[in-house]
């Protein structure tokens, strides 16, 4: 599906950054990876490379502009462009009310989970446009999609991903370009076993019974499975999935239907 397709994933060190690196390239596909965390970005690249494919391997602040648009220059050298990006990478924020929370944690939530989206954007386009197809997808959140009290400003910056998306998928869609947000809740990462032990911490509980606590607002139950949220990354992107842009898309377990 995926045959020397050039896909640029972000946030591509742990997580589901790093299981659609595995993913994708199974598929065929040419990688750019980039994350802040340059030793376990290495080891991704490295266990990828050891098994034969072509991996483009940078640490990068999505926030910082210049670090991203030496990325993709860097990328469309060794391969010549991009033909799918997947913007993934974000942080969360403690667990407590806003009233809690500082100018400082809003400024961080803003410029890695939107302005980073922004910015990759920015440099993916302009190659997608230049052959004339391309698609892209925005790691957004249920939280972008509703209330999440507790990580309130993470909600707000996912709305913003939400709303570029819509914003930028129109602008696009006459030039071969999709560009979709895909909305998971919790999931077994390394972002929510952080909020996990927190939640645990703060309520005496262990993880797994954090977990449970977490998944109790889920109709289904639980958290889910990083491959339930990848399968669908492959899925949207799919050269044969061609009518789909400016959705929002939730993997949540039904959390959003109620």
């Amino acid at each position: 599906m995926y045959q020397d397709k050039v896909v640029m994933i972000t946030g591509a060190a742990s997580g589901f950054g790093a299981m659609a690196a595995q993913k994708f390239a199974d598929q065929g596909a040419k990688l750019g990876l980039s994350d802040v965390n340059g030793e376990k970005l290495g080891e991704v690249a490295d266990a990828l490379r050891a098994q034969g494919f072509e991996v483009v391997a940078d640490v990068v602040n999505v926030a910082d502009e210049a670090q991203v648009k030496a990325h993709v220059d860097n990328i469309a050298a060794a391969f010549g462009t991009i033909h799918v990006g997947i913007n993934n990478a974000g942080i969360g924020h403690d667990v407590r009310p806003m009233h809690y929370l500082t100018t400082e944690d809003f400024d961080l939530m803003m410029d890695v989970n939107a302005k980073g989206v922004f910015l990759c954007m920015k440099y993916q386009i302009p190659l997608m446009q230049a052959h004339g197809e391309g698609a892209i997808l925005n790691t957004a959140s249920a939280a972008g999609l509703m209330g999440a009290g507790h990580l309130s400003l993470y909600a707000a910056a996912k709305h913003a991903v939400v709303g570029l998306t819509k914003a930028v998928a129109d602008e696009n869609a006459k030039r071969g370009i999709r560009i979709n947000a895909l909305c998971p809740s919790f999931s077994a990462t390394p972002m929510v076993e952080g909020m996990a032990d927190i939640v645990g911490e703060r309520s005496g509980l262990s993880r797994e019974d954090a977990y449970t606590h977490i998944a109790s607002r889920v109709p289904m139950g639980r958290v889910s499975k990083p491959e339930e949220v990848v399968q669908a990354m492959l899925w949207i992107n799919a050269p044969e999935n061609s009518f789909m842009t400016g959705q929002a898309i939730a993997i949540d377990g039904g959390l959003s239907a109620v």
